[in-house]
């Protein structure tokens, strides 16, 4: 059986790191803010909608969402992010991101079960487990079906 799987690895907040599976990612593209159209009566980690190949995209701040400063707050801010664009059954989401990191191979047997007490309630429901690397310290294994099927949504996505 192999239990090797490839993720995408990129920041969270100022010093964590996160992890999903590439199987869950269609597209990761450079988002410049200006192009987002924002969307009344949304969450307030819904940023609004893109262009994306001719159809409409929602934007989500996936640090806020995940009970993060906001993305648009940071001091940090640039005006192009990165968008990884996930999918599940024809329906897509782009979680904005400051930097993505890398693309690696990660042992799915040495994924750890998320513990409550470990993780502020917020990430939980979108965690599928962590991983525990020598040179970064915790990476967090988020579950990209949860993050799409998040009931936050309604029936916008």
């Amino acid at each position: 059986m192999e239990t090797k799987q490839k993720f995408l690895s990129f920041n969270l907040g100022t010093n964590d790191l996160a992890v999903i599976p590439l199987q869950h990612i269609a597209e990761v593209l450079q988002v410049s803010l200006t192009e987002i159209c924002g969307v009344p009566q949304m969450p307030n980690c819904v940023l609004g909608i893109y262009n994306w190949r001719g159809e409409m995209l929602w934007l989500v701040d996936l640090e806020e969402m995940l009970g993060y400063p906001q993305l648009l707050q940071s001091p940090n801010l640039v005006s192009k992010m990165m968008a990884i664009v996930l999918e599940n059954e024809g329906k897509y989401l782009g979680l904005l991101v400051h930097q993505l990191t890398d693309i690696e191979w990660l042992n799915t047997e040495q994924m750890k079960a998320p513990s409550a007490e470990l993780f502020y309630p917020v990430i939980s429901p979108f965690l599928n487990g962590y991983f525990i690397k020598p040179d970064t310290g915790i990476v967090f294994n988020l579950d990209a079906l949860a993050i799409i099927q998040a009931p936050m949504w309604g029936n916008h996505n």
